[in-house]
C-alpha cells in the first residue's frame, strides 16, 4: 500500500524537479581569474589514499572522531574498485564487482561521515608485488594527473594512507603509496598539469601541509582507555605519531535486542562502529561484525609536514601534552598550532645531503612563508642536533612574508663516531615575539663506504624512484638486499662499493657464507676509489642444499681506511629447490592415474605451507607431509601430477566461481616460461598460471568436463581469466589443458553431509601445451611451482553451509609467504633435450587481464558524489561549456520518465532512474528491527547468531536501480522517454553522467518532487 501512495503521489506530481549539479570546479573560480578556493561543498581536510576497497579501514574511526568534535571533513582516493579479485557472496565479476565493491567501501565509511570517496576508475588486475608492473596497468601519469586535480579541487590539509615501500608488499599498494608523494609534489608544482591551472575551470596550486605515508608508529606508553590517547607516548623511531581516541560516543545507538547485550538506545563507540566497517565488505571474505568493541588509538607516523607542528617529547625529552591530543594530527594544518603562528603558515627544514658521513659538514636550511595576506614580525631560528653534532646559530630572521619564502642556512657537523645506518634527526625552532613555530626532519648517517649488494629488479627500481622523484622518502629505507639461487646452481652475488666521504678509499668486501654455500672467494679487494665514486665487486656463489626454511642470510661486510672502520648489510638469498623435468617417449595417458613410465622423474615435496599454517589441524588435513606431484614431457607439452592429502572436501564452486581458486580446495601450477619474469619488472605478468578445482557444483555439465567435473581458469598471469567452458571470453587462453582427477564431489554444500574425501584425499593430472605459455620455454631456466590450496569448513557460526571464501592453508614445491606473485621464488627445472619450435617468440605478449574495470560514468554512486561535491568524474577533465547538457521538461507517468536533453556539443549520457539511499546500500541482513536501528546504521547488528546473511545485489543493486539507458546525444535538443515497469518502485531521483568524445565527463542529480 505504501508503494502505490506513494507512485500516486508522484504521478500527481508529474515533474522532475529542474535542479542540476554538474561535475566542474566550484562558482569560486568559474572565469579562471584570480586565486581557486574550495568552499565548504568540495573541502576535504583529511584526505586518504588506497589502492583497493577494504585498505583504508584504518581511518574510519578517526574519521567519525574528528568531524565530530573538530569540524573537519574526511575524503578517500580509491585507485580501484577491487573488480580483480574474487566474489566470495555472489557471480559478478569485473564492472559489476566493482559497483558492488564501490558500495561495500561506502557502507564502511558512511557513519563516520566520509562520503566523497573519488574512485579513480583504474584496473584492479591481480596480486603482484611490482610497482612499475601497476604503473603500466594503470598507466601512471594519467592516474597522477586525476589525483592532482583532485589535490587541488579539495585541497587537503592533511594526506593518510600507505608507505610507497617494498614494505607494502602488494605493487599496487606501493604505488599507491607513491602517489602520495608524487600527488603532493605535483599538485604544489605548476610546472605539473599546467592545463588544470588555466581556463574557464582554472584551479590553482596546492600545498598539502602533512602526510603520514609510511610512517613508524611503534613506541611505548599512551593508552587505550581515556581521550588524548597519545600522551604520554615515547616514539620507538624518529616520525612524529598522532593518534586518535575511538572511544568517544558516536551518534549511532544499539537497537534493542542486539547480540552483544548492550542496552537498547546506549551509544555505540567510534571504534565499534570502525569495528563493524572494517568487516563491511562480503565480497572480500568479510563476515559480520558480531562482537563488542573496547575503545582503541589508532595511530599515524608522519612522514613529511610543511607546517610547524607538535613534538612528542619536549626539548628536555618529557611528553609533549599538545602531541598526544586527539586532534594532533590537525594541528597546524586544519586547526591552529599551539604555538601560535597563524593558520597556514609554511615551515620546513631541508638539507644539502641525506646521506651524511661522521664529520662531514652539510647545510641544513630553514623554510618559513607567512599564510596568504599576513606577515610574520621577525624573531630567530636556532636548530637542536643529536648530541655530540655541532651547528651555528641561533640565527636572526627577518620580518616573513606571504609573497615568498624566508629562508635562514646552517653548517651542521655530525659527531665523529656518529653512528651508522640510522637515521638522526635535526629540529627547528622559530620564535617570533611570544610564538613558536617546531619543525623537524631527518637525515641518514652512513659509513664512508657503503657495500650494498646490487639491486635488481623492482629494487633497483625503487632506489632509483627514491633517487628521481621523491627523495624525502628516503627516510623510509632503500629497499632490502634481496636474491634467489637454485639448489645446485651457481650465482653471481656482485656488491657495489660506494665512497660517500670526502677522501679515496681502499679496502675489501667479505661474504659470510651459511652451510651449503660455497664461493669461488670470501674476500676480495676494491679501490683506490675516489670521493662519489663506486665500483663493484663480483662473487660467485654455488649452493649445494635445500635449508629447511629455503631462506639464509648472507653478511656482506666493507672496510675502508680513513678513518679505519667497517660497515655491513645482510643479503637475504632465497634458496629454492629444483628438478630435472625427463622427457618420456609415450603421452601420460590424462586420466588421473600415474605409472611409473609415465613419470619417471622425482617426486616433488608440496608438503611445505607457505601461509595459513594455523588452519591445518594435520597431515591428514592439508598434507603437510604426504603432498607431493611429478612432471614429465612428452613432445611439445607438460604433464603433471599432483598427489593431495586432505580430509575435508571444501566448498564446491560453480562454473562461474571457477576464479579465484585460493577460495576453495584447488591445485595452481606456475610456469615462468623464460625464468626472467621478476627480472624484467613483470612478476607474473609474464608467466602462465592454471588453478584447478578438482570437483565444481555442475551436476548437469554446463562447464563440459562431466558432472560436478573439474574446471580451470588462468590467474594472475598473462592472459588470466575463464579456461573452459562457455565463460571463456577473448581467445582461449589455455587451449589443449586436459584435466584428470580422482575426487568426487559428496554432492552438497552443507555441513551436515559427510565431507571427506574418498581415500582421505585426491590425485589430480594435468595437461598443458608449452605453446599455451606466453613464451618459448627456455630449456635451461623455466620457473616452477606447484601450489596446493587446502580450505575446509567455512560455514559461518550457527550455519550449516559452506561460504565461497578464502580460509585456505596454502602449501607448495617452493614455499615462501606470497610466493604465487614472487617468479624468483618458484623452483627451478631444465628440461634436457628440448627445443622450442622454430618462431614462437621469446618475448611475452602484453599482458591480458580479462576482466575490465568499471567507469565511473556507470556508477550510480559515483555520479552522485560529483553531481554533489563538483570534482569532476574519477578526477577526469570537466565537460567545457562548449559541449555539456541540461535536462529539461520533466514528466512522470505510471510507464514512463520522460524529459529533454539539451546539449551544446554530441556525448553519451547513462541515466539511472533511482529510489531509495544512494551513499550506502545495506550489505548484510539483520533480525534487528529497522525501526530500532534506521539505516545507515541499519544492517550492520545482529540480533541473531545466524545474521549477517547477504541481501539480493544484482541487477538492481538491492532494489535501488530503477531502469537505466544510454542515450547518444547530440548537439541540441532531443526527447527521451524511459519506459517503467508495472509494479517496480517510482524512481525518487535521476543520476546522469555525460561523456564528450574527448572523455570529458559531467555529473547530474535531478530529484523527483513528489
Amino acid at each position: 500500500m505504501k508503494a502505490s501512495r506513494r507512485l500516486a503521489a508522484l504521478v500527481t506530481a508529474a515533474v522532475l524537479a529542474p535542479l542540476t549539479v554538474v561535475a566542474s570546479a566550484p562558482a569560486a573560480n568559474a572565469a579562471g581569474t584570480g586565486t581557486y578556493h574550495a568552499d565548504r561543498s568540495v573541502k576535504i581536510n583529511v584526505m586518504g589514499e588506497w589502492a583497493h576497497p577494504d585498505d583504508d579501514t584504518s581511518i574510519i574511526g578517526p574519521c567519525g572522531v574528528w568531524p565530530q568534535r573538530y569540524g573537519v571533513k574526511c575524503g578517500i582516493i580509491m585507485v580501484t574498485r577491487g573488480e580483480g579479485g574474487g566474489n566470495a557472496v555472489g557471480q559478478e565479476l569485473g564492472p559489476g564487482l566493482g559497483l558492488r565493491r564501490e558500495n561495500e567501501d561506502r557502507v564502511a565509511h558512511y557513519r563516520s561521515g566520509t562520503v566523497d570517496i573519488f574512485n579513480l576508475d583504474r584496473v584492479d588486475f591481480f596480486y603482484n608485488q611490482s610497482a612499475p608492473l601497476t604503473q603500466y596497468f594503470w598507466d601512471h601519469d594519467e592516474t597522477l594527473r586525476r589525483i592532482t586535480r583532485i589535490i587541488r579541487m579539495t585541497q587537503p590539509d592533511v594526506y593518510v594512507g600507505f608507505t610507497p615501500t617494498l614494505a607494502a608488499g602488494h605493487g599496487n599498494h606501493q604505488q599507491a603509496g607513491r602517489y602520495i608523494w608524487e600527488g603532493v609534489l605535483a599538485a604544489a608544482d605548476p610546472k605539473m598539469f599546467p592545463e588544470q591551472l588555466r581556463g574557464p575551470n582554472a584551479l590553482s596550486t596546492w600545498q598539502v601541509k602533512k602526510v603520514f605515508s609510511g610512517g613508524s608508529t611503534a613506541g611505548t606508553g599512551g593508552t587505550t582507555t581515556a581521550a588524548d590517547c597519545t600522551t604520554g607516548f615515547v616514539p620507538a623511531a624518529l616520525d612524529t605519531v598522532a593518534g586518535v581516541w575511538t572511544g568517544y560516543d558516536s551518534p549511532y545507538k544499539w537497537p534493542a535486542g542486539n547480540l552483544q547485550g548492550r542496552p537498547a538506545g546506549s551509544p555505540k563507540s567510534w571504534q565499534q562502529v570502525a569495528d563493524e566497517g572494517r568487516l563491511a565488505y562480503p565480497t572480500q571474505s568479510r563476515v559480520m561484525y558480531q562482537g563488542s568493541s573496547n575503545p582503541a588509538c589508532p595511530r599515524f607516523g608522519m612522514t613529511e609536514a610543511f607546517v610547524p607542528f607538535q613534538p612528542n617529547l619536549r626539548a628536555d625529552g618529557s611528553p609533549n601534552p599538545l602531541a598526544g591530543a586527539d586532534d594532533a594530527a590537525l594541528l597546524g594544518a586544519a586547526r591552529p598550532d599551539p604555538g601560535g603562528l597563524p593558520l597556514g603558515t609554511l615551515e620546513y627544514l631541508t638539507f644539502s645531503r641525506f646521506y651524511n658521513v661522521a664529520s662531514t659538514p652539510f647545510q641544513a636550511t630553514l623554510h618559513l612563508r607567512a599564510p596568504r595576506g599576513k606577515a610574520i614580525k621577525g624573531g630567530r631560528a636556532a636548530l637542536t642536533v643529536p648530541s655530540g653534532w655541532t651547528v651555528d646559530g641561533p640565527k636572526t630572521v627577518g620580518t616573513v612574508s606571504d609573497k615568498a619564502e624566508t629562508t635562514v642556512s646552517f653548517t651542521v657537523t655530525p659527531v665523529a663516531g656518529a653512528a651508522p645506518n640510522q637515521n638522526a634527526r635535526i629540529s627547528a625552532l622559530f620564535t617570533s615575539g611570544t610564538s613558536t613555530g617546531y619543525t623537524d626532519n631527518v637525515v641518514r648517517i652512513v659509513t664512508p663506504v657503503e657495500g650494498r649488494f646490487q639491486r635488481w629488479g623492482n629494487w633497483a627500481e625503487y632506489d632509483g624512484w627514491l633517487a628521481d622523484t621523491a627523495p624525502q622518502a628516503a627516510r623510509l629505507g632503500r629497499s632490502p638486499a634481496v636474491q634467489s639461487i637454485g639448489v645446485g646452481a651457481t650465482q653471481q652475488v656482485p656488491v657495489v662499493a660506494h665512497n660517500w666521504s670526502a677522501t679515496p678509499q681502499s679496502g675489501s668486501v667479505s661474504l659470510t657464507l651459511p652451510a651449503g654455500l660455497t664461493a669461488d672467494a670470501t674476500a676480495k679487494p676494491y679501490g683506490p676509489l675516489a670521493p662519489g665514486a663506486e665500483t663493484t665487486v663480483t662473487f660467485t656463489v654455488t649452493n649445494a642444499s635445500l635449508p629447511a626454511s629455503q631462506a639464509v642470510d648472507v653478511p656482506i661486510t666493507t672496510t675502508y681506511a680513513s678513518p679505519a672502520g667497517t660497515g655491513s648489510e645482510t643479503l637475504s638469498l632465497s634458496s629454492v629447490p629444483s628438478t630435472t623435468i625427463p622427457a618420456v617417449a609415450a603421452a601420460p595417458a590424462v586420466d588421473g592415474v600415474a605409472s611409473a613410465a609415465e613419470y619417471p622423474g622425482p617426486r616433488l615435496d608440496l608438503g611445505r605451507i607457505w601461509q595459513g599454517a594455523s588452519g591445518c589441524s594435520g597431515a591428514a588435513d592439508c598434507g603437510s607431509a604426504g603432498n607431493y606431484a611429478q612432471v614429465s614431457r612428452s613432445d611439445d607439452a607438460l604433464y603433471v601430477f599432483v598427489h593431495v592429502r586432505d580430509d575435508y572436501q571444501s566448498y564446491a564452486v560453480t562454473p562461474a566461481e571457477c576464479v579465484g581458486h585460493w577460495q576453495a580446495d584447488s591445485v595452481e601450477i606456475l610456469l615462468d616460461p623464460r625464468g626472467t619474469a621478476s627480472q624484467d619488472r613483470k612478476d607474473t605478468a609474464n608467466t602462465f598460471k592454471l588453478g584447478v578445482f578438482p570437483y565444481t557444483d555442475d551436476p548437469q555439465n554446463t562447464n563440459g568436463n562431466g558432472a560436478n567435473g573439474p574446471c580451470w581458469s588462468r590467474d594472475a598471469d598473462n592472459h588470466q581469466g575463464y579456461s573452459t567452458g562457455p565463460l571463456v571470453s577473448d581467445a582461449p587462453n589455455a587451449p589443449g589443458v586436459q584435466v584428470a582427477t580422482t575426487a568426487r564431489w559428496v554432492g552438497s554444500n552443507s555441513t551436515t553431509v559427510d565431507h571427506a574425501y574418498a581415500g582421505g584425499g585426491y590425485d589430480l593430472e594435468v595437461k598443458i601445451p608449452l605453446a599455451d605459455l606466453p613464451a618459448a620455454v627456455d630449456p635451461s631456466h623455466l620457473g616452477l611451482n606447484i601450489t596446493p590450496y587446502d580450505n575446509d569448513n567455512t560455514a559461518a557460526v550457527g550455519t550449516t553451509t559452506l561460504r565461497h571464501i578464502d580460509m585456505s592453508t596454502r602449501l607448495g614445491w617452493s614455499a615462501f609467504g606470497s610466493v604465487q606473485s614472487d617468479p624468483y621464488r618458484w623452483g627451478r627445472a631444465t628440461l634436457p633435450g628440448y627445443t622450442p619450435p622454430a618462431g614462437r617468440p621469446v618475448t611475452a605478449p602484453p599482458p591480458n587481464v580479462s576482466n575490465p574495470n568499471l567507469n565511473g560514468a556507470e556508477s550510480p554512486q559515483t555520479i552522485w558524489q560529483s553531481a554533489r561535491d563538483g570534482v569532476p568524474i574519477s578526477g577526469r577533465v570537466p565537460a567545457p561549456a562548449g559541449d555539456r547538457i541540461r535536462i529539461g521538461r520533466p514528466v512522470l507517468t505510471p510507464t514512463a520518465a520522460t524529459f529533454d536533453i539539451t546539449a551544446t556539443g554530441p556525448g553519451t549520457a547513462r541515466v539511472f532512474l533511482w529510489t531509495g539511499d544512494v551513499g550506502a546500500i545495506p550489505v548484510y541482513l539483520t533480525s534487528c528491527s529497522p525501526a530500532a536501528d534506521p539505516p545507515p546504521d541499519y544492517g550492520l547488528t545482529p540480533c541473531a547468531v545466524s545474521d549477517g546473511g547477504i541481501p539480493p545485489w544484482s541487477p538492481d543493486l538491492s532494489g535501488h536501480l530503477v531502469k537505466q539507458v544510454t542515450v547518444n546525444v547530440h548537439d541540441g535538443r532531443q526527447r527521451v522517454s524511459i519506459p517503467l515497469t508495472a509494479g517496480a518502485p517510482a524512481p525518487e531521483r535521476v543520476l546522469v553522467s555525460f561523456e564528450t568524445p574527448k572523455d570529458e565527463v559531467q555529473a547530474l542529480d535531478v530529484p523527483m518532487r513528489r
